[in-house]
């Protein structure tokens, strides 16, 4: 038997998404500050720029997570490499060497409380069953799911949107029906969703954050001819055809890939 205090019932902390046994807490404010990050922390905090952490209750059941995930667990659990053999670790990695995700993933199955580490990314809660055959996510969005989902590393149909629309070659595709853990470079409530019916959606950009694996992806000109392209100033845009849904941020991920600096700020000014 163990008890946790002053973690979920700290008045500092409060639960901003619960389903099944996951809960996604939210730091209201960073109270581990020193004399030159507190002004950075105090406004950081009323812009929704908050640590976050995600607290899954085992029970019985068992969880993937991204490598290194993990900050602490409690209780009778267990942690086990999803590995079949040495012919399998080596088809991984070869796999996890082309892309930013870990095709090695530990396993932590049994009975207790597993917390990860805290971030400033924002986490989401998705049902992966929602997306019918299957998802794909962009890079490093994953971070956990339970053992009813599946995960895998596919490579792009087309060479084209490897090399020229800034998704990689490989990407993470999670299928099944579960619970999957995402962190996202913005929340939930600014993330544009569409759903395409045998249609067609062109984004000039790297803002799709997560796709239906039904989707198409490939990269083509802006505008069938050269002139046109020119025209319009756009060039290649990201094209996804078909029947599925896309989720969208609506500024570019590289442009917030800061915010996990700010758990580090120490800037101390020079003087005697």
């Amino acid at each position: 038997m163990y008890q946790i205090k002053n973690f979920l019932d700290n008045d500092d902390i409060r639960i901003k998404e619960s389903n099944g046994n996951i809960k996604i807490i939210e730091y209201l404010s960073d109270l581990s500050v020193n004399p030159y990050t507190c002004i950075t922390q105090y406004f950081a905090s009323r812009m929704d720029v908050r640590r976050r952490q995600v607290v899954i209750e085992l029970q019985g059941d068992e969880y993937t997570l991204s490598a290194g995930a993990m900050q602490l667990m409690i209780g009778n659990i267990q942690s086990v490499a999803d590995v079949k053999g040495v012919g399998d670790f080596l088809g991984k990695a070869i796999k996890g060497s082309v892309t930013k995700e870990s095709a090695v993933k530990p396993k932590y199955k049994g009975t207790g409380t597993l917390v990860l580490e805290p971030t400033y990314k924002h986490l989401l809660i998705e049902d992966v069953s929602t997306w019918g055959s299957g998802v794909v996510l962009d890079d490093g969005m994953f971070l956990a799911c339970d053992s009813n989902v599946n995960y895998d590393v596919i490579m792009r149909s087309n060479v084209s949107s490897a090399l020229l629309g800034n998704q990689g070659l490989f990407s993470l595709k999670l299928s099944g029906n579960g619970l999957a853990v995402l962190e996202s470079p913005v929340p939930r409530e600014e993330l544009i969703e569409v759903e395409l019916d045998n249609d067609t959606i062109k984004v000039d950009g790297n803002f799709a954050v997560a796709w239906s694996d039904t989707l198409e992806f490939t990269v083509e000109k802006s505008s069938k001819s050269l002139i046109g392209s020119a025209i319009s100033a756009e060039g290649f845009v990201n094209v996804y055809r078909g029947t599925g849904k896309i989720l969208l941020a609506p500024v570019l991920s590289d442009t917030i890939g800061t915010m996990n600096s700010l758990a580090s700020l120490s800037t101390r000014p020079s003087g005697k």
